[in-house]
C-alpha cells in the first residue's frame, strides 16, 4: 500500500463533482486501502476520493479510530446514495484534512440511511446516526465539490479560505 498527498484547499480539484464507479476491480479496492492508509497517517476520520486527486465516488471512514479503547473499524464505501434523512438537525463541529487546523460547527441532519457497493463489489445499506453521521455526511458532500465551510456563513468562510491561502504562500517561499 502507499500513502496518498491530501489535497489542502483551496484547490480547485475540491471543488469538482466526483463520478461513478462502474465496477469495484482490484484498482479500485487498492486505492480504497490506500485512502484508509493515508487517512490513518493524517489522524483523520473519514477521506474522500477527490481529496487525494481521484474524480470517483469512493470514501473511506473509521470514527471508531478516535474513540478510545476501540479497534479499527473501517468502511470502504463506493457510489453511496443517500435513502433517508431525518428531520431533525444535528451541530458538531467539523474540521477537514483538506483545512488543516480549522474548524467550525456545521449543522447537519441528526441521522442518515445510504447503499453503497463495499470493497468487494457488494451491495449495501448503513444507517449512520452521530459522529458517523456526520463524517458519512462530510465525505459524501466532497463527492459533490461540496466542502464542509460551504456550509457556515460567508464571513466564517471567508476567514478560513484567507487563511489557507496565506499558509500556501508561505509554505511555496520556504
Amino acid at each position: 500500500m502507499a500513502g496518498l498527498e491530501i489535497i489542502i484547499a483551496p484547490d480547485p480539484r475540491l471543488k469538482i463533482k466526483a463520478k461513478p464507479v462502474p465496477t469495484v476491480n482490484k484498482t479500485v479496492s487498492l486505492l480504497l486501502y490506500d485512502m484508509l492508509e493515508t487517512m490513518y497517517k493524517a489522524n483523520g476520520i473519514g477521506l474522500a476520493g477527490p481529496q487525494v486527486g481521484q474524480n470517483q465516488r469512493v470514501l473511506v471512514i473509521d470514527v471508531a479510530c478516535k474513540l478510545k479503547n476501540e479497534d479499527p473499524n473501517p468502511i470502504l464505501i463506493v457510489n453511496p446514495e443517500v435513502i433517508n434523512l431525518s428531520d431533525e438537525d444535528y451541530i458538531h463541529e467539523e474540521g477537514c484534512l483538506s483545512f488543516p487546523s480549522h474548524y467550525a460547527n456545521v449543522t447537519r441532519p441528526n441521522w442518515v440511511e445510504i447503499k453503497y457497493k463495499d470493497q468487494n463489489n457488494q451491495l449495501q445499506k448503513m444507517r449512520a446516526e452521530g459522529l458517523m453521521s456526520v463524517c458519512l455526511q462530510h465525505e459524501m458532500d466532497h463527492l459533490d465539490g461540496i466542502l464542509f465551510v460551504d456550509h457556515l456563513s460567508n464571513l466564517k468562510r471567508n476567514t478560513i479560505m484567507r487563511k489557507l491561502i496565506k499558509h500556501k504562500r508561505q509554505m511555496t517561499r520556504n
